[in-house]
């Protein structure tokens, strides 16, 4: 993980519960599907078999170049981790630290952290409680009002909602009950990084068209004799 580097594209949340597979296998698919940030969430396990587990993952991840974040303010032995709303604040000390938020309050409360996730975007099983869903443009609200790069999470599944995401503002989708229900992890990361690029690129060709242009140095021409 290079510094100053926050997740962006597509984002696995773990959850062996759902998962068709062991979770090894399923994160293996995602990664050789386009994936290259994982957040380990499974916070019931006990710590010596989460610390493991988050080896295991780590290995995987290392041969693409992509991180894992531990959910939670304990990063297992590594330097990333993805807080609750709840807390703690002030954020740990550690070269990445997100933080879920589900709205402007929980937003306006970030300091060091480096980026937030805000859910949930759409229905979804994993995320009740949190009132009902943003929508793409209760995303785009939110990300104008956060000071940190945004992923939306909830309820992502499709390509056209990966799309949504990104116009809504959106630096990347973290994807749980898709990829870890998936009946081919790698068919389906590919799915959706396919989806998460061409909605993309559109955006950096209208950034690119619509920055400043320097003034280009006129060409110096000899006076006729």
């Amino acid at each position: 993980m290079s510094a100053g580097t926050v997740p962006w594209g597509v984002v696995v949340l773990t959850d062996r519960l759902v998962a068709r597979a062991p979770l090894d296998r399923v994160v293996a698919g995602a990664v050789a599907g386009g994936v290259r940030w994982v957040v380990l969430r499974e916070k019931d396990l006990p710590r010596a078999e989460r610390a493991a587990l988050a080896v295991d993952l780590r290995g995987i991840l290392a041969d693409v170049g992509g991180t894992l974040i531990v959910a939670g303010p304990d990063p297992l032995d590594g330097d990333a981790v993805h807080l609750p709303s709840a807390g703690p604040y002030p954020p740990p000390t550690l070269p990445l630290v997100g933080r879920s938020c589900h709205n402007q309050a929980e937003l306006s409360r970030l300091t060091t952290e480096h980026y937030a996730t805000v859910s949930p975007v759409w229905p979804t099983k994993t995320k009740p409680g949190y009132g009902p869903p943003l929508g793409p443009d209760g995303l785009r609200k939110l990300v104008e009002a956060s000071p940190v790069p945004v992923l939306a999470l909830g309820g992502v599944e499709t390509p056209e909602q990966v799309t949504a995401c990104v116009q809504a503002g959106a630096t990347g989708v973290a994807v749980l009950g898709a990829l870890m229900r998936a009946r081919d992890p790698t068919e389906t990361a590919i799915t959706v990084t396919t989806a998460y690029a061409e909605a993309v690129i559109p955006e950096l060709l209208q950034a690119r068209a619509e920055a400043p242009r320097s003034p280009q140095p006129q060409t110096a021409t000899r006076e006729e004799k």
